[in-house]
């Protein structure tokens, strides 16, 4: 008995450690993405998205989705208060094509998962913010393709999501907001940094090098399709992340997982299922592991 107890405390001192090391390297990424996000969210969510309400009135074409990608980056919603707030716009007239890229660019990123993912490196950083781009402006040129003049959204019992900063006081409208992303993301970190240091204590090196390193296809298309049942919150993954680029994931793998992960997430999906109906949510799913797959093997060449 006493071997045993032995053994489970050595082996919690080797995971205590792997943990502790991996939160304070991390711990004040995700402060500082506490704090932007909240910010944004209390004081500039509503002219963000106001901007995105006037472009129906405009006449870009096209082109629109370009400034809908960048609005989508910029909006600090959630999947299930970003597509009431798409329904409110398509009442209005605007765009499915434009509707699309901010959805799609929202669901991939939003400014504080900005600041969580510095902690992976300027690299990391940039891919992930310029594939996340490229994403939004392919989805929307592909609804624009494949639209026909037809809805591509289904957005009918959708209503306007209710905003909970009503405090009239500012700062206290900042802290509410504050404490509940704390609340939301706190968890999903922490669990985070504990499955990074089961990861780096009971997973070989070498064995993540051989899954995920290089510029194979295959470390690209395992990525790709991990990020689909591993992904729970942008937070939690940033520590899986950090400590799979360290054993040897190719930066094309990582992207692969960025991208994945978020468009996949399994309640993203249910919302999207309803306003997509069954023929463009399969769609969906094809574009999201193609261009996965597709941006991994391009950014194994050319980084």
């Amino acid at each position: 008995m006493s071997d045993a107890l032995n053994v489970l405390h050595r082996e919690f001192i080797y995971i205590w450690y792997y943990f502790d090391v991996q939160l304070r390297q991390i711990f004040w990424y995700w402060v500082l993405g506490i704090l932007l996000g909240s910010c944004v969210s209390v004081f500039l969510k509503n002219k963000i998205h106001g901007i995105f309400g006037k472009m129906s009135s405009g006449k870009m074409g096209l082109i629109g989705i370009v400034p809908a990608s960048l609005l989508g980056i910029a909006s600090p919603l959630c999947m299930y208060g970003t597509i009431p707030l798409a329904a409110s716009f398509s009442k209005s007239g605007m765009r499915d094509e434009w509707l699309g890229s901010f959805m799609m660019c929202s669901i991939l990123l939003n400014p504080q998962l900005i600041v969580y993912s510095t902690a992976l490196g300027k690299t990391a950083l940039v891919v992930r913010i310029v594939s996340c781009f490229i994403c939004g402006i392919a989805a929307g040129i592909l609804i624009r393709l494949i639209g026909n003049g037809k809805n591509f959204f289904r957005f009918d019992g959708f209503e306007e999501p209710e905003s909970h900063d009503t405090d009239p006081n500012p700062l206290l409208r900042l802290l509410k907001n504050i404490f509940r992303n704390i609340k939301v993301t706190g968890p999903y970190f922490l669990f985070g940094i504990l499955l990074s240091a089961l990861f780096q204590r009971y997973v070989p090196q070498e064995l993540m090098t051989e899954f995920f390193g290089g510029n194979e296809a295959f470390g690209v298309l395992m990525a790709a399709t991990i990020g689909v049942p591993l992904y729970a919150c942008g937070g939690g993954t940033i520590p899986l992340l950090q400590a799979w680029l360290l054993d040897g994931m190719s930066m094309g793998s990582a992207a692969a997982f960025m991208i994945t992960g978020p468009s996949t997430k399994i309640t993203n999906l249910g919302a999207l299922k309803i306003v997509l109906g069954m023929k463009n949510f399969i769609l969906y799913i094809v574009f999201i592991m193609a261009f996965s797959f597709i941006t991994g093997l391009v950014v194994n060449l050319l980084v």
